[in-house]
């Protein structure tokens, strides 16, 4: 795990202080990023899930399964990033893969309305899980820097589709930060409620990013600022 966080670190420090690459330079770093970003986010989303299962954590089963969403997410992009010469191919790959990942999202929001809003009614009150807090606070260290590294390259190739997956970063730094603080004032102040609000929290969130997946928003935008063929 040491070595792995090694290599990613010096991976970022190289990408965002590389001058002036080659597309293909850059298209191989952003393939690395994707790789990454599938690996961390399905060992993420298996131990949120499984100690969102055990603690009875509606946040971390949500945590867990918004993980599951990105590794999707960054599947899809891998394809187009390995089609970059094939334009009509990646609008196509990234309109269906925008509109699954909305309809995940929605989906996931109305299961994690539903069961929040039946803990508050039952009184519910989740385990604590050091699981979760753990990996809640590595999730804040390791996203910023995955999406800082992201919209350096998406801004060098001029890539609309690689913004899009930097802001999922972004997200999953927010869900990160709300979970955590659902799971702290549970174990430390045994504030119960806190998870199933926290879990509610993420609904405005999770709504939007449906909402625009399912519009295709962030398709083939084109890059006002940038020289080189969208992604």
């Amino acid at each position: 795990m040491g070595a792995t966080v090694f290599r990613f670190s010096r991976m970022v420090r190289q990408t965002i202080q590389l001058e002036e690459p080659r597309r293909a330079t850059l298209l191989r770093r952003a393939r690395h990023l994707e790789y990454f970003t599938i690996s961390y986010n399905s060992l993420e989303g298996l131990v949120a899930i499984a100690a969102g299962l055990f603690a009875g954590s509606i946040a971390l089963v949500g945590f867990g399964f918004d993980s599951i969403i990105e590794v999707t997410s960054a599947a899809a992009i891998l394809w187009r990033l390995h089609a970059d010469l094939y334009e009509p191919q990646r609008e196509r790959v990234e309109q269906i893969t925008l509109r699954i990942v909305g309809i995940c999202f929605l989906t996931l929001a109305a299961y994690i309305g539903y069961d929040s809003i039946s803990s508050l009614l039952k009184t519910e009150a989740p385990a604590e899980s050091l699981p979760g807090i753990i990996l809640a606070v590595i999730s804040l260290v390791v996203m910023p820097l995955l999406a800082r590294a992201k919209r350096t390259i998406a801004a060098r190739i001029g890539s609309a589709a690689m913004r899009s997956d930097a802001r999922q970063t972004d997200l999953c730094t927010y869900l990160s930060a709300i979970l955590l603080a659902g799971l702290f004032l549970n174990a430390q102040l045994g504030w119960w409620w806190a998870d199933p609000v926290a879990a509610l929290v993420m609904l405005p969130i999770m709504i939007k990013e449906g909402v625009e997946g399912l519009r295709g928003e962030g398709c083939c935008e084109s890059d006002k600022g940038g020289s080189n063929k969208q992604l």
